[in-house]
């Protein structure tokens, strides 16, 4: 995986994208945003889970400045099938769905 600041602009609030492209095989990037928060920094955490909650990746787990995010997934080790991104981030929690198709 890679992990990119896409913009200098702040975001106002915080967001999670839907992957592109959706279905994937085996790469795809999930972007988000993070505001200011009070600390300065938001302890972050971008999980992936099969269908039945298993994790299989964190992606990211560091604590990050407000800003605009873009991270690259590889699942060439995942078998075809749904699975769940979750952006944890400060109090926001928000999971969407992706599909991996070979």
């Amino acid at each position: 995986t890679s992990l990119d600041q896409t913009s200098l602009a702040t975001p106002e609030k915080f967001l999670l994208l839907q992957n592109y492209p959706n279905p994937f095989n085996p790469n795809t990037k999930i972007r988000y945003s993070i505001p200011n928060i009070g600390s300065g920094l938001a302890q972050t955490l971008l999980k992936v889970y099969d269908v039945l909650g298993n994790e299989v990746a964190t992606v990211v787990n560091e604590e990050k400045p407000a800003g605009n995010y873009e991270v690259d997934f590889n699942a060439t080790q995942l078998s075809s099938g749904i699975y769940f991104y979750k952006l944890t981030a400060g109090s926001f929690v928000e999971t969407k769905k992706m599909i991996l198709l070979r």
